[in-house]
């Protein structure tokens, strides 16, 4: 099984240091979240991951054999690990069908786009509209479906339904589910709602204060309040 592993990853904005010492792994097929109260590091390890020009870090991350650490962004894409930023950043100019078409890589089958569009069903009743015309739920459907079209093998999810109505979280935690499987690929979450990572994920890092704090099992942490009252309770969707 191919992993995405981050090791002893740090990683700051000019000097004000926002990551300290992180390691976590990520296999192809599972979904692992990142909980955490707001400020702790969650959105910095992504960013960090893909090695967003706005940081500076330190530390090592592997996709499979070969090291993405150094890369620029788009390599990082190039290399099999896609991220769908919280702010979405779609083509709003451009239709739903040419912000996909954009998206597909080399690595894409040719059927890619009809297997995007089976899991992420919303999308395909899309295709013909631009992107201004979209609901904020909609153009995060997109933005998920746009990544799947680089046919990564690790997604990166940040935020994925900050600020969406609860009928588009449930359509989209629906979709998210089956993305591993279908796939083949491994999700890394970052989220402020604790149902929606606890029931996707098979595993959970909580970060506090730039570094990792705890992982374990989904179930593990649902077992144990005393860590959710001690690092998520403040301001957390419980």
């Amino acid at each position: 099984m191919t992993e995405l592993v981050v090791t002893s990853l740090s990683a700051s904005y000019g000097l004000a240091v926002a990551l300290t010492d992180v390691s976590i792994t990520l296999g192809q097929g599972e979904t692992v979240g990142l909980l955490g109260r707001n400020g702790a590091g969650k959105t910095t390890l992504l960013k960090a991951i893909i090695n967003s020009a706005e940081l500076s870090s330190t530390g090592e991350v592997m996709a499979g054999s070969t090291s993405i650490r150094k890369s620029p962004t788009y390599q990082v894409a190039r290399k099999g690990v896609a991220w769908v930023p919280d702010n979405r950043r779609i083509f709003t100019a451009l239709s739903v069908a040419e912000n996909l078409d954009l998206a597909r890589s080399r690595r894409a089958s040719k059927d890619q786009l009809d297997r995007v569009l089976a899991s992420i069903p919303l999308v395909e009743t899309l295709l013909k509209r631009r992107g201004f015309e979209l609901s904020g739920g909609e153009q995060q459907a997109v933005t998920i479906a746009r990544a799947l079209m680089g046919a990564p093998d690790f997604l990166l999810l940040d935020e994925p339904t900050e600020g969406l109505a609860p009928l588009i979280v449930e359509q989209l935690q629906a979709s998210i589910a089956r993305l591993p499987e279908l796939f083949n690929l491994g999700i890394l979450i970052t989220e402020q709602n604790f149902r929606f990572v606890t029931e996707l994920a098979d595993r959970v890092y909580i970060l506090e204060t730039g570094q990792a704090v705890w992982n374990g099992t989904s179930d593990e942490l649902i077992g144990r309040p005393d860590l959710i009252d001690r690092h998520l309770s403040v301001g957390e969707k419980l």
